[in-house]
């Protein structure tokens, strides 16, 4: 194993699917990433160029999203693309009319690198967005359906860029839909955070042979975790389920 450093998405997934994380982070079978995802990183990225350009026009903000998006599903075969791509025009022009107001980003893409007490390894990531003359940094979100509040692993995630002096924020967007939520209880966050971190360092110590961690774990073939065909298939060749 190679474990150098944590993330709030690598610390998600091992609370929510320790057979993921041992497929992914332990075994190193990496698993595809879908349209959805694509989609996401090409927003954001229509939407920083909008950001920085407040007076370009919302349709060249869009063309960039779309061209990034194609540009990754280069090689994907998810039969959802089509579906998805559909999309980004409409939550490009959300997240601008959302997030413009703010005025031009400090920064963007900033790297976070926490060490708290009693961790081997740091926990790490990337924001999305800043502006430090508002105190405010937010991280943006696509997806389907619209949140009533912030997830809880976004909101670990967002206390991690934070750096327990900034005020977070969630900006979800959907196709129809958009909201940004103040994140709250940072501290409460963070210290859940370190607590995942704590535990997946006790879990990672417990053995130096990936096959050890294949033997106490099984993966639930019910979570959206393994409905990708290829994820079934490495589920079969791994655990023999």
């Amino acid at each position: 194993m190679n474990f150098v450093r944590h993330s709030p998405s690598s610390l998600n997934l091992f609370a929510a699917s320790p057979s993921m994380f041992v497929l992914e982070k332990v075994l190193g079978r990496r698993q595809p990433v879908g349209a959805a995802a694509h989609r996401g990183t090409a927003v954001e990225e229509g939407v920083a160029f909008g950001l920085d350009n407040p007076d370009a026009p919302t349709a060249e903000c869009v063309a960039i999203a779309e061209r990034k998006f194609r540009s990754l599903m280069a090689l994907n075969t998810d039969p959802r693309r089509e579906k998805v791509e559909d999309g980004i025009a409409a939550m490009v022009e959300r997240a601008l009319t959302a997030l413009r107001p703010y005025g031009r980003p400090s920064s963007k893409q900033g790297f976070i690198e926490w060490r708290p007490e009693g961790l081997t390894y740091p926990i790490v990531g990337y924001y999305d967005f800043a502006w430090d003359s508002h105190g405010i940094v937010v991280d943006l979100k696509t997806t389907e359906k619209l949140p009533s509040a912030i997830k809880p692993g976004h909101a670990r995630q967002v206390s991690l860029y934070t750096g327990g002096n900034m005020e977070g924020r969630l900006a979800y967007i959907t196709p129809a839909k958009s909201a940004v939520y103040q994140l709250e209880d940072v501290a409460a966050h963070r210290a859940c955070l370190h607590r995942m971190a704590l535990a997946c360092e006790r879990f990672l110590a417990l053995s130096d042979a990936p096959q050890f961690f294949v033997s106490i774990t099984a993966p639930d073939l019910e979570s959206f975790y393994f409905a990708p065909q290829g994820a079934r298939q490495a589920a079969f060749e791994v655990w023999g389920v």
